[in-house]
């Protein structure tokens, strides 16, 4: 049968103890006369708290980094935006945002589409898009295509 373990036993990891700094008591203990707190000064004191962000008088971290200005929108929405020169070299016959962004013509990211009227159409597509300037919706109906509101 296993020998069963005794309360007096039971010893701490070892290096997990050690003795502890005990202050203020003589010069001879090396920690005596100023009781490790220096001469003069501050944290002398009793009561010394430093203030949060302090550093020793020298100017704070927080006081050196340049202000932010404005602000960011976390409701905004990314618009991947197209011309109407660049939908001539896509291949889709319909097109969306999704499939604009498989070919790499707009930004992963982008969340709605919107087709501006720089350049030229020649072939009739259909685009499915969030918004048309007017050039670009002209441009699209004058090639026999469709520019679909989503």
């Amino acid at each position: 049968m296993a020998e069963r373990i005794k309360l007096e036993d039971l010893r701490p990891a070892e290096g997990s103890t050690g003795k502890i700094k005990r202050v203020g008591r003589g010069r001879s203990s090396g920690m005596g006369k100023t009781s490790c707190r220096g001469n003069n000064g501050e944290g002398q004191r009793a009561g010394r708290s430093s203030k949060r962000g302090f550093e020793g008088g020298q100017m704070p971290g927080f006081r050196q980094m340049p202000k932010l200005k404005g602000f960011k929108n976390f409701n905004a929405i990314e618009y991947g935006h197209i011309n109407v020169g660049d939908l001539e070299n896509v291949k889709a016959e319909e097109i969306t945002l999704e499939s604009l962004k498989a070919e790499g013509k707009v930004d992963k990211r982008a969340q709605a589409l919107r087709v501006l009227g720089n350049g030229e159409l020649t072939k009739a597509v259909t685009i499915s898009a969030r918004y048309f300037t007017q050039t670009a919706k002209e441009k699209i109906e004058k090639a026999g295509g469709k520019a679909q509101l989503v």
